[in-house]
């Protein structure tokens, strides 16, 4: 596999962890009463989405691939 099909694949985990960070903010916000359990789903969505930016740096910022 090239690297820049690597770094492709990268990218679309580090989209699915936000799209997974969305999903559970908004069932910890709307849909769960059990105060202890949203925070630690809301911390589970936060380390996700810094996870996520960190990965996007990464790959933005590691310049383009030699071919």
């Amino acid at each position: 596999m090239s690297p820049a099909l690597m770094k492709m694949w990268i990218s679309f985990v580090a989209m699915g962890f936000m799209f997974i960070s969305v999903l559970t903010v908004y069932f910890t916000r709307f849909k769960l009463k059990n105060t202890i359990i949203r925070g630690i789903l809301n911390t589970f969505a936060f380390l996700l989405l810094v996870l996520a930016g960190l990965i996007i740096f990464y790959v933005v910022f590691s310049g383009p691939v030699p071919e």
